[in-house]
């Protein structure tokens, strides 16, 4: 019995990180899709061009801020990578306990 105990405990345990990835990568979408719309704007822009900084809004220069915004979506890509493999494998973990219970079942 206490074996279940302890499978059912990684189960949760489980789909609980699984829960936690899922709002991860839905915050990294929202931020992705920010940042590919602020890269398309400032494509399209004429005149200056102004980054948020705190409080503050800088004049700077496009192609440092399209630099800027480019290096932040390759990392963000790189980050939702690494979430999706880390949901696959939990995915996989959770479904192969799911699969020994309805075996003993």
């Amino acid at each position: 019995m206490g074996q279940d105990s302890e499978k059912i405990q990684e189960l949760q345990a489980l789909e609980q990180n699984l829960q936690t990835l899922s709002l991860q990568r839905q915050a990294f979408t929202f931020e992705i899709s920010e940042s590919e719309h602020a890269l398309q704007e400032l494509k399209n822009s004429q005149g200056d061009v102004y980054k948020i900084v705190g409080q503050v809004m800088v004049l700077k220069g496009r192609d440092e801020l399209a630099q800027d915004l480019e290096r932040k979506l390759k990392l963000l890509n790189l980050r939702m990578k690494a979430i999706e493999s880390q949901e696959k494998e939990l995915l996989e973990k959770s479904e192969s306990l799911r699969d020994e219970f309805s075996r003993v079942k």
